[in-house]
């Protein structure tokens, strides 16, 4: 938002809370998709998500999985005020947490929901519903580089890139895990079976205006504004970059 970079990456959450104050903010391309996973222990009494009433449940505030788990809980026709959430930073630190029993449930992305399955061993119980919400991890820049030609230029370059990187992912999974579980402090053993709750499809997934508009209403909440129309939100996404990308050279 400053100008200091000319890209960045982040779920689309951030780009709807931050868009606000920067309308000039774009979404570019979709990094990759992550289906969450709520984590919980049996032995806190929970064997369904209804079970999560009365519970305490850590997530990052204000963040895509924060978002998830209010989606999941109006599945059992609960929501936020039936549960607490409980602050653990840093994120890595939710596995133990879990195990220690300072919480009963995790709602968080991989592959952090991996290592809790990891930590409670048979105490864990996991709760998916892939129908409920995916978080679209997005690359994002502003209306003023899409305007600059030369770095235009350059981040095209950069989006023909990640359609190569990810084409790399989906197809070489294993030649890539040991250097994703170094930058993310994960063994690659955590990174192999969480990676099944990623994908890499490297553009921009057709529904990201459904998904951001059917959001919105949520994220509009926290600062008790009014929520912006779908058309008004469909202005945030410019395809423009991944079609120059894509015509072969």
């Amino acid at each position: 938002m400053s100008g200091m970079a000319d890209v960045a990456t982040n779920a689309e959450t951030q780009l709807l809370r931050q868009s606000v104050d920067d309308p000039d903010l774009r979404v570019i391309f979709t990094v990759a998709e992550s289906f969450y996973r709520i984590v919980a222990r049996k032995s806190a009494g929970i064997h369904s998500v209804a079970d999560l009433k009365g519970k305490r449940i850590t997530t990052p505030r204000n963040t895509s999985a924060h978002y998830f788990l209010v989606k999941m809980l109006a599945t059992a026709h609960l929501a936020e005020s039936d549960v607490t959430i409980v602050p653990i930073t840093p994120v890595t630190d939710m596995s133990s947490a879990l195990k220690d029993g300072k919480v009963d449930a995790v709602a968080m992305w991989e592959p952090e929901s991996e290592r809790c399955i990891t930590a409670v061993g048979s105490d864990a119980i996991v709760f998916e519903d892939r129908k409920v919400y995916r978080e679209l991890f997005n690359l994002n820049t502003s209306a003023k580089v899409l305007a600059d030609p030369a770095k235009r230029r350059a981040v095209v370059e950069l989006l023909r890139s990640l359609i190569a990187s990810s084409r790399e992912l989906r197809e070489k999974p294993r030649e890539h895990w040991p250097l994703i579980a170094a930058k993310e402090n994960y063994t690659t053993e955590t990174v192999e079976k969480s990676w099944p709750h990623l994908r890499y499809a490297g553009g921009l997934v057709p529904d990201l205006l459904d998904v951001m508009t059917e959001e919105e209403v949520w994220v509009a909440k926290e600062k008790n504004r009014t929520p912006r129309t779908r058309a008004q939100l469909s202005v945030m996404i410019d395809r423009s970059l991944l079609d120059e990308a894509l015509v072969k050279r």
